[in-house]
């Protein structure tokens, strides 16, 4: 059989040309969506478009009755990546439940329309500019201290992210319950609001020479929820810590329907999470899901999931934020060991998993308590827990000591 060799040349030629020029924009947009898009979109992205090319060039190069086989390769590995798409945009329109996702912006002192609460008489105390304590502290305590610095600090701007400091914060920031201890022992805030430390934070402490100091400002419970649809209304503690450890994987165990139990856990070392290891009391947890989040610098990066609200889910959280997002009747607060989590059962102690918040400061070992030093912090604890403080507490949904 005689070969047509110009022939082969130019479907050479043509296939290197189409090759480069369809590579080119294969590339650019490879690189487009792995910073843009979701990690679906880029998975199917890294599958189907250098399938769309291996495709386009062997059109080419491969005899006529070979292109049908290509094509419905082709056709194949787009029907797949279709549907793992698919998949992957119903699965994040399922709701999350989860205080990274509260709009803090809502809360922030003196800025127009703030949710952050006023007391209704001129406070006791009162800071100049050059008094200013640097605060940070947990998610779901910023609407807390949000109040109390509209009370006390002098009107002006405090941006939650201030990156022309050279902290990259401002005097009053919310950098969340892990990284507000971490800046905490490193000397680079002076009072945090948070849940009691972690082992690991107080490990974190001990290997920078400090020592922290709690004072308990206000209360809250650790609350449990699940989709408004489940039938089951409470648990005990011992199913819960059943749940967390694998030992019960079905709804039907505890009263409600036969479907597995999907538990979600948090972030390690975030308040809810030190709190729910408190609960379990050295018993071991089940591995947490894992969910894949694009990365500061494009690509994937898999961490703990955030809790979403599918039928069989069973999630947790602080009560304040689990509250405010239980308005909306798409998940229900669990009773546990028959007690609801309400204000009421917190101040007299019937709910079984509350506890106290603190203001917390850092001093080396050894050293004295900030507030000797200090006297505007010794100042500002004092009011804090006075009735004006307290109040602000009540006010922004919490429990107050007093």
């Amino acid at each position: 059989m005689k070969v047509n060799w110009k022939a082969v040349i130019r479907r050479v030629f043509a296939a290197i040309f189409i090759g480069l020029f369809l590579g080119f924009l294969l590339v650019t947009l490879l690189i487009y969506v792995s910073f843009m898009a979701p990690p679906y979109i880029q998975r199917a992205s890294w599958v189907l478009l250098p399938s769309l090319l291996a495709g386009a060039v062997l059109a080419i190069l491969l005899p006529r009755r070979w292109r049908k086989g290509v094509a419905l390769c082709l056709a194949a590995v787009t029907i797949g990546c279709g549907a793992y798409c698919a998949f992957g945009l119903w699965r994040s329109s399922v709701p999350t439940v989860d205080d990274r996702d509260l709009l803090l912006w809502q809360y922030e002192p003196f800025s127009e329309g703030t949710k952050a609460v006023n007391l209704e008489e001129q406070s006791t105390l009162r800071f100049h500019r050059e008094d200013l304590l640097r605060l940070d502290g947990a998610t779901a305590l910023y609407p807390v201290y949000a109040g109390f610095v509209q009370a006390v600090y002098p009107q002006g701007e405090y941006p939650l992210y201030d990156n022309n400091t050279s902290e990259g914060y401002g005097s009053v920031t919310c950098s969340g319950t892990v990284n507000a201890y971490e800046r905490l022992i490193t000397g680079r805030t002076d009072l945090i609001f948070a849940a009691a430390p972690s082992q690991e934070q107080l490990e974190m402490a001990r290997r920078a020479a400090k020592e922290l100091h709690l004072t308990p400002i206000g209360r809250e419970a650790f609350v449990f929820f699940v989709n408004s649809r489940n039938p089951v209304e409470g648990l005990t503690v011992e199913q819960i810590q059943g749940i967390y450890t694998g030992q019960i994987t079905n709804w039907n165990q505890v009263g409600g329907k036969n479907q597995p139990i999907r538990p979600f856990q948090r972030l390690e070392n975030s308040g809810s999470q030190s709190a729910l290891l408190r609960l379990m009391d050295g018993l071991p947890l089940i591995e947490p899901e894992k969910e894949d989040r694009v990365g500061g610098m494009g690509g994937i990066i898999q961490q703990v999931a955030s809790y979403r609200n599918y039928k069989n889910s069973i999630g947790f959280s602080f009560r304040f934020y689990a509250s405010e997002m239980a308005a909306n009747d798409q998940i229900r607060l669990l009773a546990l060991d028959g007690v609801s989590p309400t204000k009421e059962s917190i101040r007299d102690g019937s709910y079984p998993i509350s506890d106290s918040f603190f203001a917390i400061t850092a001093a080396p070992i050894g050293a004295p308590d900030p507030r000797e030093s200090n006297p505007n912090l010794n100042a500002f604890l004092d009011w804090i827990l006075s009735e004006q403080g307290q109040q602000i507490v009540e006010d922004s949904g919490y429990v107050s000591i007093r």
